[in-house]
């Protein structure tokens, strides 16, 4: 197992490093059809990707808002090295806020609830954050298990908010009908156009989730472009120093505690933007959309994916999203395997699936009778 496990990381590290050293062009082109076939797959439907069991657009969208999740967590876990339980509550701030203000209690066109969604999640981080951030460890993950809690709490018994029933009539993102798009169905290897499944370019209704899709992947892009840009400045190198060592980056004069929670406050940010998606799709928000499970599952894409690593978190998010839909026909028995699979992920690549390239050539440099220890160490550290 530890051979195969070796086998593949060569082979990933040998691909990665043959595309880093392409020239700029040819990256541009490499990167721009990989995004042209995301956008592209719930068209094409690929056959050894297409939820047979489920609708594949809705599949695709729901990767893709957690996808965003997993972005915004990252930056709390990945970056600033802080453990938060309670994402799920500012996942639900940002989808009652889209409800609340959208429907018939406001009456506000979608696109200007997405600006107060993002808003009022910000609020609430940093109304959590200021008070609770300085404590570490397990305590700060204590306190916002709790906060996720007390939101959902909030949503059950507010009949301002609906209470158990929730909100209704959650209005969509304004449509504007271009052009039919006609599916690709395969039968074997051989695929064929269907002119009778098409996809209105761009038209948001009930039953054709594809445009929400491509409004979600597109957002994805922007965020992670952003976020590009925050790990690559300065406030992503004090990030970086806060959680490798915080008393040392404070002694060198780095204000931790507004880094800290100037991170709490851009992931809850996203995390609001990722809630106002999610409620547009679903036309209607509940409190049972927003349980605690759901902030274990968010924690879950950033670890496995590699925590640091905005593209580990997104294959992460994907897959976790993706596979329990693909082999639906499995029943309950594909929880089983699920769990199963991320049992051996953790044992045998106990730092995730793309760590960040700092923590490979730091393993790198330790002594091989040190590695695994080192590896589980930082696994549970997040180092």
């Amino acid at each position: 197992m530890n051979a195969a496990a070796t086998t593949v990381r060569t082979a990933a590290g040998g691909l990665g490093n043959r595309i880093r050293a392409l020239p700029r062009i040819a990256k541009i082109l490499f990167a721009a059809a990989a995004v042209l076939f995301v956008y592209l797959l719930p068209i094409i439907n690929p056959p050894l990707l297409t939820t047979v069991d489920s609708d594949f657009g809705s599949v695709l969208f729901s990767c893709a808002v957690y996808a965003l999740v997993a972005i915004g967590l990252n930056i709390v876990i990945g970056y600033a090295g802080l453990l938060d339980l309670g994402y799920v509550g500012f996942f639900a701030v940002g989808a009652y806020s889209v409800a609340l203000f959208g429907s018939a209690h406001a009456n506000v066109p979608y696109l200007l609830t997405i600006p107060l969604a993002i808003v009022f999640a910000l609020i609430s981080g940093i109304l959590l954050g200021a008070p609770t951030l300085r404590v570490r460890g397990d305590y700060l993950a204590i306190v916002t298990l709790g906060f996720g809690e007390i939101v959902r709490l909030v949503l059950l018994n507010s009949s301002y908010l609906g209470g158990a029933a929730g909100i209704s009539n959650v209005p969509a993102p304004p449509s504007l009908p271009l052009f039919e798009v006609p599916h690709v169905t395969w039968e074997g290897l051989t695929a064929f156009v269907d002119p009778s499944e098409t996809t209105t370019f761009i038209e948001f209704g009930v039953r054709d989730a594809i445009p929400y899709y491509w409004f979600a992947l597109t957002i994805v892009l922007i965020v992670l472009f952003l976020d590009w840009l925050m790990q690559n400045s300065r406030v992503g190198r004090a990030w970086e120093a806060t959680r490798e060592d915080e008393d040392a980056a404070e002694l060198m004069g780095v204000p931790t505690f507004k880094f800290k929670l100037l991170a709490f406050a851009c992931g809850a940010a996203i995390g609001g933007l990722s809630g106002a998606l999610f409620a547009a799709r679903q036309g209607f928000v509940n409190p049972d959309n927003f349980t605690i499970l759901y902030s274990v599952l968010f924690v879950a894409m950033v670890v496995v994916g590699g925590q640091g690593n905005r593209w580990g978190v997104v294959l992460a998010a994907v897959l976790l999203t993706w596979l329990p839909e693909r082999f639906r026909f499995l029943a309950d028995a594909r929880y089983l395997l699920f769990g199963a699979a991320l049992m051996v992920l953790a044992i045998f690549r106990p730092q995730g699936m793309m760590p960040p390239r700092r923590k490979q050539r730091a393993v790198r440099a330790v002594p091989a009778d040190d590695r695994k220890e080192a590896l589980e160490e930082g696994a549970v550290h997040g180092h």
